[in-house]
């Protein structure tokens, strides 16, 4: 028996989204990776998750097109990190809601328990998942920091995309007038 279904080809668009999105160990990877935590090692450290899991979970991220490989030097050995892409970068919303959800709706086991997403152009805690509630601006990962207890007294920025794998001029595709919208 699989161990999850595939809605990948169903006519629902929360469907489709679930099927990336949905995973409770493919999100905390990708908090973990904005935050900045993109070594395998350290993902699995912080997540106490056993290696096949989250290889697998690294995976369907990369083949859903979430994150990037990066070469990095560790001492003489060359490592991959892992890095958001573009398309992983405008998940972030998705987090920030669940975030703010939990916050509003589930208890914590401790004071050190919570987190708020924060914008950093303003400084202040938003109730939205896409718009800071206290400017109006558009939450973004270059705007938005996260503020965990358990991690940091501060807001800690979150990553974003690096340049690399951001769409170029020639490999962008055009954005539909529903894409334009929604961005």
């Amino acid at each position: 028996m699989p161990l999850r279904s595939d809605w990948s080809a169903r006519t629902c668009s929360l469907a489709r989204g679930l099927d990336v999105l949905g995973d409770p160990w493919g999100s905390l990877v990708l908090r973990e990776i904005f935050f900045g935590n993109g070594r395998f090692d350290a993902i699995k450290q912080r997540l106490e998750v056993a290696d096949n899991v989250l290889s697998k979970r690294l995976g369907w991220l990369l083949d859903a097109g979430l994150l990037a490989r990066r070469p990095y030097q560790d001492g003489s050995r060359t490592r991959q990190e892992y890095v958001l892409t573009r398309k992983g970068e405008d998940a972030l919303p998705v987090l920030n809601a669940i975030i703010i959800w939990a916050e509003k709706h589930l208890d914590a086991p401790s004071e050190v328990s919570h987190m708020k997403v924060i914008h950093t152009d303003c400084g202040q805690a938003t109730l939205s998942a896409d718009t800071c509630t206290n400017c109006g601006a558009r939450l973004t990962a270059a705007n938005t920091s996260w503020h965990s207890l358990k991690r940091s007294d501060h807001p800690l920025p979150l990553a974003i995309a690096p340049p690399e794998t951001r769409p170029t001029a020639e490999t962008a595709t055009p954005a539909s007038p529903e894409t334009e919208i929604l961005a």
